[in-house]
């Protein structure tokens, strides 16, 4: 690596809808074989996860769901039809409009999970709402998989801007460090890149084990993302599985 070169500072929201525009571009000396162009990756995934989320929510104990319970995650299913619409196949091309409806969509997402989450966690600490033990497993373990991939959402998105900024300009300081991007080709395939799948994956582990696996979160952000996440999903198992055994009775 010899130099890098940096985009003139623009507003916060140019910044967010148009990644590729302001994207840090690394020149490197050997050019890593990860870093070769491929083709976008397929919208399906992603919409089967967001899909779960959203179903998630719509079945969600009543105790613990936003009231009205259906206007959030009736909200974020019309967006996801929005947007698989405008582009049904592969994410390669980059649109103000498709990252901004994403970004709301994920927001609207995480808002209805926070809000019930945040009532869960206040039942259990009150000894109030679910008394059912099953009932109480379900409600929380609704609540951990949505949890899951909504980090897992964030970061698909904002790590090197996005799927479109990591095809377009892929040239670009990592969020993430994969084992893949190391360059050992006994490991992967030169043209190999994350897609939303292995987003998930650190989403999970992160979510099991309380802290990076394999995958190592490199700047600041991600790191607090990854903290946060760690935190929601360990308060989450201690509260629901001592409330599901009566040890808060």
């Amino acid at each position: 690596m010899t130099a890098s070169t940096g985009p003139p500072k623009g507003r916060w929201w140019d910044r967010l809808l148009d990644p590729i525009r302001w994207a840090q571009r690394v020149e490197f000396d050997v050019r890593p074989v990860v870093r070769r162009f491929t083709e976008g990756e397929s919208r399906i995934p992603v919409s089967i996860a967001i899909g779960v989320a959203i179903a998630l929510q719509y079945f969600l104990h009543g105790r613990v769901a936003l009231h009205p319970r259906f206007v959030l995650p009736t909200i974020a299913a019309l967006l996801l039809i929005g947007i698989v619409a405008s582009n049904p196949g592969r994410i390669d091309h980059q649109s103000k409009l498709l990252r901004a409806l994403t970004l709301l969509l994920i927001a609207v997402m995480s808002l209805a999970n926070i809000v019930s989450g945040a009532k869960l966690v206040v039942d259990l600490i009150r000894g109030q709402g679910i008394h059912d033990p099953g009932d109480l497993l379900l409600a929380g373990g609704a609540i951990w998989a949505t949890n899951v991939i909504v980090f897992a959402l964030w970061y698909w998105m904002f790590d090197r801007g996005g799927p479109v900024a990591r095809l377009v300009v892929p040239d670009t300081y990592p969020d993430f460090l994969f084992p893949q991007m190391t360059g050992d080709q006994s490991i992967a395939p030169p043209n190999w890149k994350p897609d939303f799948f292995d987003y998930l994956y650190v989403s999970f582990t992160n979510a099991t084990a309380f802290s990076p696996t394999d995958v190592m979160p490199l700047s600041r952000w991600s790191k607090l993302t990854m903290m946060l996440q760690s935190a929601v999903a360990l308060v989450l198992a201690i509260l629901v599985i001592a409330r599901a055994v009566n040890v808060l009775r």
